[in-house]
């Protein structure tokens, strides 16, 4: 046999050899894959998936208040995922995904040749379904061994699960920033939408995300997410998915992305904490990582009135007592321009406080100051828009304080939308409202921002009550025989330290005014301190102590002293809101509650409240009679009294309430009701110090309970409850009095050592239109 000839052997060795070479490359691959195949992990992740899905908070008319888990998530079917947010991933991250058996040669080789070239692992290509390996089964680093290993595991997971199911597997678990995992919640947290409602523009910035969501965060990085963003339009136009002119016009829209704190559509972060802490308490193990869902008893309207209530009222008080001062400044020559991406960067660390943005100063004058918003946004402010800090635009300003270039300061639409300078308020607030006949809290807001201060003011803060207590003076004093028209002496008195227990005591009216003798109903209207410690020392501190525990109030708070009657003791708003439900609900004491149900993941209930009603006698606090006389005496404090605004404001006739306000004006209180809904409202500073004169419950706190009835009471008709069984009346208007039946021979109209004082005649005159040009007495 002849042999080839040498130079076709010398032609033919080089092929031989490549096939020698890829024959035991293969034998190798092929022993790799018996040995290893058998040890990859099992599918049921895949299979069985089951991510962990946060705890959401509900209102009682479904809208999410808030979420909590370490990963923010929306699981969606693949159904659900609208075609162009697909088309964009394709078109971004594996357009030949529906083609391929789960591993793109071509690209291996690609990125292989270019990691050689450098010495390094710094290329790759990654399919779909690699994605999906090694997000659930590997680690980040970039090894031969792992990718080795990522290859085997998607032969394995293309070989048992349907292209629908590994796209879907990787939309809802792949990260995107700001802590969302997976397309539907990166839709809601960027664009504050669903993902089926998001356009071309919005689907390609969100797939632009997997291959660096840091980097091409459009929060924290909004030019490189563009640029980002239009190669994944160009992808999608090379590809076929859009037009030409969906191409041009999806690259011109302005993308609104979501920059503040709040995510949700209400602002209801205290109540969503409490929940939480409920929840909690009830499924320890599983309750970050599971998809409960906790409906509260919320209500979403009333809970924005309420918010936005109390922070008006906050900044109106803030506003009356004068600007303090620039919060802090920024070294401008640690910026190349005022358009330096590093001034975001610098603002990006100073939070917005609610809808007080804060703004770095480029220039100020006496004429106008411009300033830098964060996102790029210059604003020139003039005129009635800087008045308010004009005074730290002075040259005598201190230096700490003064508005210069390089100051930090916070700016906030007007009424009319547009920029006026403000500043972070110091005094704090707290508004709860109930639903008095089962105790559902219908609104909450325990402080004036969540994030800045999480301390929540209407459970935890513990107050004097001032005036506001007096109505429970009043009560126990019915119960001992007294009617609204009984006569009380308005006239100073000295108490010595023996029942004050401390030191002597001279306590005065507010205003410094005193009337003489007077009826109780007038007192209360008025807010007459002189009356309400005759009323206490005529029933006894120790009587007056214990029946305060019947509307809910801790009696250990409350020391069996005569200062009791003008409230020195200690409450907090959510004691107070249940016990003037009392009054509202006809003598009942409810329990309040703040969450109606927990269902699970599959929408099945685990718990549900279940409220004791008012109506139910277990649950009595005090007589009927008793009730409806306070109420009738509590509505002449929002028609001439104290809280007179209320009535004039609302336009109605059937409110209650009773202003307070405590010592050296350190906290201001409004606590009121309408026969369907209980509100009560407190202002004041953590560190308790005076709000400043005038600054009465009247003033500062009132106009935040009638911010929120105005909207809670929108389509309620005015109710008046019915005198119930076992009460006399007499008289009409302001001179109506009510007695109860057998107290009726009795002598009623008593002033304490005073045997004998007569009633007199009521007055039917109607009463005088109050003056809200000033603040009332308290």
């Amino acid at each position: 046999m002849n042999s080839l000839p040498t130079a076709l052997r010398v032609a033919i060795y080089p092929f031989v050899l490549l096939l020698g070479l890829v024959a035991i490359g293969i034998a190798i691959a092929v022993i790799v894959l018996v040995m290893a195949y058998p040890n990859l992990p099992s599918l049921d992740v895949l299979t069985d998936y089951r991510p962990k899905i946060p705890l959401r908070i509900y209102s009682a008319d479904g809208h999410l208040i808030g979420e909590f888990g370490e990963e923010r998530r929306a699981v969606v079917t693949i159904g659900d995922v609208p075609k162009v947010m697909k088309q964009a991933i394709l078109a971004a991250e594996d357009d030949r995904f529906y083609q391929h058996g789960g591993i793109d040669y071509a690209g291996i080789l690609r990125a292989a040749a270019t990691n050689l070239a450098g010495g390094s692992k710094r290329q790759g290509a990654s399919t779909i379904t690699q994605q999906v390996a090694r997000n659930f089964f590997l680690s980040g680093e970039k090894t031969y061994t792992r990718k080795l290993y990522e290859v085997l595991l998607s032969f394995k997971i293309e070989s048992n699960l349907s292209k629908d199911q590994i796209f879907e597997l990787y939309i809802n678990q792949i990260f995107l920033g700001q802590r969302a995992y997976g397309f539907a919640a990166a839709a809601q947290i960027y664009y504050g939408k669903p993902l089926k409602d998001i356009s071309i523009a919005e689907a390609a910035m969100l797939a632009g995300l997997p291959k660096a969501p840091s980097a091409y965060n459009p929060i924290v990085n909004p030019k490189r997410a563009k640029i980002r963003q239009q190669y994944v339009l160009r992808r999608m136009h090379d590809l076929g998915y859009i037009t030409d002119v969906q191409f041009e016009e999806s690259g011109k829209e302005a993308l609104v992305i979501k920059r503040e704190m709040m995510d949700y559509s209400v602002h209801a972060e205290f109540i969503a904490e409490m929940a939480r802490q409920i929840t909690a308490e009830r499924f320890p193990e599983e309750v970050y990582s599971r998809g409960l869902k906790v409906y509260t008893t919320l209500v979403k309207d009333e809970q924005e009135a309420a918010y936005a209530s109390l922070r008006k009222g906050v900044m109106d008080y803030d506003r009356r007592h004068g600007y303090r001062g620039a919060e802090s400044y920024l070294e401008m020559k640690d910026f190349k321009s005022e358009q330096d991406e590093a001034i975001d960067l610098a603002l990006q660390d100073i939070s917005d406080t609610g809808d007080l943005a804060p703004a770095l100063v480029l220039a100020a004058d006496a004429k106008q100051i411009k300033v830098y918003r964060k996102g790029g946004e210059l604003i020139t402010l003039s005129g009635d828009a800087m008045k308010f800090a004009a005074k730290m635009l002075d040259d005598k300003a201190p230096p700490n304080k003064r508005i210069k270039r390089g100051a930090i300061v916070r700016v906030q639409k007007d009424d009319k939308g547009g920029w006026q300078i403000s500043q972070l308020p110091e005094v704090e607030s707290a508004f709860v409202a109930v639903d008095p006949k089962d105790g559902a809290i219908r609104a909450l807001v325990g402080g004036f921002d969540f994030n800045r201060n999480k301390f929540n003011h209407v459970t935890q803060a513990w107050r004097q009550p001032g005036s506001s207590f007096k109505p429970f003076i009043y009560s126990a004093s019915l119960e001992k025989g007294y009617n609204p028209n009984s006569i009380f002496n308005d006239e100073p008195i000295v108490i010595n330290s023996a029942q004050t227990g401390s030191q002597d005591w001279a306590p005065h009216n507010y205003d410094g005014k005193y009337e003489g003798p007077m009826k109780m109903r007038a007192a209360l209207a008025k807010s007459k301190n002189m009356v309400s410690v005759r009323i206490l020392q005529s029933i006894g501190t120790h009587y007056a102590q214990d029946y305060a525990g019947r509307f809910g109030l801790d009696p250990a708070k409350h020391p069996p002293y005569l200062t009791m009657a003008l409230g020195a003791g200690s409450v907090t708003p959510w004691q107070m809101v249940t016990a003037y439900s009392v009054f509202a609900n006809g003598g009942y004491k409810i329990s309040p509650y703040v969450i109606r149900e927990i269902r699970d993941e599959k929408n099945q209930i685990l718990a549900q409240s279940a409220p004791v009603p008012a109506g139910e006698e277990t649950i009595r606090a005090i007589d009927p009679r008793n009730a409806f006389m306070m109420d009738n005496m509590l509505r002449d404090v929002t028609i001439y009294g104290t809280a007179a605004r209320a009535s004039v404001t609302l336009k109605r006739q059937d409110l209650a309430g009773k202003t307070g306000t405590t010592n050296e004006y350190m906290d201001a209180w409004f606590c009121g009701y309408q026969m369907t809904v209980v509100g009560c409202a407190w202002v004041g500073f953590d560190q308790p110090k005076t709000l400043g004169a005038k600054e009465t419950g009247g003033s500062a706190a009132l106009p935040i309970w009638i911010g929120y009835m105005g909207r809670a009471l929108r389509d309620v008709p005015v109710q008046l409850p019915s005198a119930p069984e076992g009460l006399i009346a007499s008289g009409e208007g302001r001179g109506r009095n009510f007695i109860y039946a057998e107290n009726a021979a009795k002598e009623t109209a008593r002033e304490p050592g005073a045997e004998g004082a007569e009633t007199g005649e009521a007055s039917d005159a109607p009463p005088p239109k109050p003056d809200l040009s000033v603040p009332p007495s308290d």
